[in-house]
């Protein structure tokens, strides 16, 4: 299912020990906590590309205090998963929501994200899913049809590979913040449904749409965490104890069948909020 990085190779890749083999002779290594490293020097643009160890461990942490737990819900009603099911999660970041996801259900779950340390953090906790380093933005390495379902939770959305990595009834499963996510750190946002629709029009349908908002009374440490977890936020001044908001609209798509395959892919260059 795992296709080989390389330009003008994708030729698929199995499994030789502690390494991962393409017929051209393309070799991976499998790291010690279970990830693989298929990130290409072109398809980065910086040493270390994606989150950083302080925004890793910062989610982890929120995660754990229980301020996403009521959008974990809400993301797995809608999903309504299997355990037949073979689901991606495309910018997994720590793992959370696939691993979580995961464990509950028992499908076949496999995450990407650009960041090594946030996909290592994901493989040392959740040993049961595949975790690869890739850029989802460029080229998701596996092979057409391989999965079931989609998941694109706060991430970047990449239409064209979405489509072409899953089944005919498939599902697709986009989540994005809402105006009113994380609004005491940096200001109302722009409601994003209207263009995310737009940019899966072609090879899409949109099947179902719902928001989910929550709140969490969080101490200065909590407030910290989400402020380093973020892009541009609003708040300048040290981290306080407050009362913040946490808000997704979950998109869930079905595969257009008979559509164009060759979809253009939109680069929506939004802000990827903490979670």
């Amino acid at each position: 299912m795992l296709l080989c990085p390389v330009r003008e190779c994708h030729g698929g890749l199995v499994r030789e020990e502690r390494r991962l083999l393409c017929e051209r002779g393309h070799c991976f290594d499998v790291a010690r906590s279970g990830y693989v490293n298929l990130l290409q020097p072109q398809d980065r643009r910086s040493r270390q590309p994606g989150d950083t160890a302080a925004a890793v461990a910062g989610r982890r942490r929120l995660h754990d205090l229980g301020a996403t737990g009521p959008l974990l819900e809400a993301i797995a009603e809608m999903a309504a998963a299997s355990p037949g099911d073979v689901v991606l999660d495309a910018g997994c970041g720590d793992g959370f929501y696939l691993g979580s996801l995961a464990s509950r259900t028992g499908f076949s779950a496999h995450g990407i994200d650009i960041s090594v340390l946030a996909i290592d953090a994901a493989a040392r906790r959740y040993g049961g899913c595949e975790w690869i380093v890739a850029n989802a933005d460029r080229f998701v390495p596996y092979a057409e049809g391989s999965f079931s379902m989609v998941l694109s939770i706060t991430a970047r959305m990449n239409a064209s590979e979405f489509r072409r990595v899953l089944r005919e009834d498939g599902r697709l499963l986009v989540a994005l913040p809402s105006p009113e996510d994380l609004v005491e750190l940096r200001g109302a946002g722009r409601d994003r449904v209207a263009r995310t629709v737009e940019t899966f029009a072609r090879g899409f349908t949109l099947a179902d749409r719902r928001r989910v908002t929550t709140a969490a009374d969080l101490d200065a440490a909590a407030v910290h965490d989400v402020l380093v977890s973020i892009y541009r936020p609003m708040r300048a001044q040290p981290a306080q104890a407050m009362r913040v908001t946490f808000s997704l609209d979950l998109l869930l798509f079905t595969k257009r069948s008979g559509g164009d395959d060759e979809i253009r892919t939109r680069d929506l260059r939004r802000d990827r909020p903490a979670f």
